[in-house]
């Protein structure tokens, strides 16, 4: 007799647990009455009506996703190997549910075309330079796109850009080129200055006669300071300009044919 009492008790008992559904704070179910769309309900209790209603969970947290290494021809034909990772998260639990069939296998493969499609458009040189931009590009692309899907995608990080040995190796000797000819460049522009100085003390002493002879006794001075056995005999200033103005006087004369 109690038999017959304690079977329909364990299969109301069955039944009331099958309808009661408990939703912790970071999910959202989503119900459907008879196949169709009926409420977003959650987060605590939630009593479905068994065989008649059903609930799919939708977890609201950020999802971290690594995006496999994909092979990457850039604008300028250098093939690299970039790796990633994706964040994101659902804001519209009934689009993630009803307008895609497994949203994070979507989001996945989607993040992976975007990845190759608009490191694609750019050379190697901006991949390596200009990576914050690059992630702002492959988010703004993944939003328009998962956008339909209920999906906000909050941030993209481009993680290794790995090259070959070859390129590697092309990229070191651009660089110590480049190196090269920054010094070059130095070198030359302080040429330049000092050039542009010494012409400037130069035009200073010719026009300062007083000035070019305290800079002749200074020379004299520098050179009597060091040791060297050069014994230097210093002449007036006054009377080295008379001499070379005798010497200018004498080539200046007209030459006097012999009488034959």
């Amino acid at each position: 007799m109690l038999l017959e009492y304690l079977v329909p008790l364990v299969m109301l008992g069955a039944i009331l647990f099958s309808a009661i559904k408990i939703l912790n704070e970071y999910e959202r179910g989503v119900v459907f009455f008879l196949g169709r769309f009926q409420a977003v309900k959650g987060p605590g209790l939630i009593i479905l009506i068994p065989g008649i209603q059903k609930m799919q969970k939708v977890d609201l947290r950020v999802v971290t996703m690594d995006i496999a290494k994909q092979d990457v021809i850039s604008r300028d034909n250098v093939t690299v190997h970039v790796s990633a990772v994706l964040y994101f998260r659902v804001v519209d639990p009934e689009r993630s549910i009803i307008q895609v069939e497994d949203y994070y296998m979507a989001t996945s493969q989607l993040a992976q075309t975007t990845l190759r499609s608009v490191l694609g458009q750019h050379d190697l040189d901006e991949m390596l330079s200009k990576r914050d931009k690059l992630n702002i590009d492959i988010q703004k692309s993944l939003e328009d796109q998962t956008a339909t899907w209920g999906i906000k995608v909050t941030n993209v990080e481009i993680k290794h850009i790995d090259l070959d040995e070859s390129m590697i190796r092309a990229i070191a000797k651009q660089a110590e080129a480049e190196r090269e000819r920054r010094a070059k460049v130095i070198h030359a522009e302080g040429e330049l200055q000092a050039s542009e100085k010494l012409r400037g003390a130069a035009d200073v002493l010719s026009g300062n006669p007083q000035a070019l002879q305290l800079r002749y006794l200074q020379t004299l001075s520098d050179i009597s300071t060091e040791n060297t056995t050069t014994i230097v005999f210093p002449l007036p200033i006054d009377m080295m300009r008379s001499f070379q103005n005798w010497m200018d006087g004498q080539n200046t004369k007209p030459k006097t044919s012999d009488p034959e």
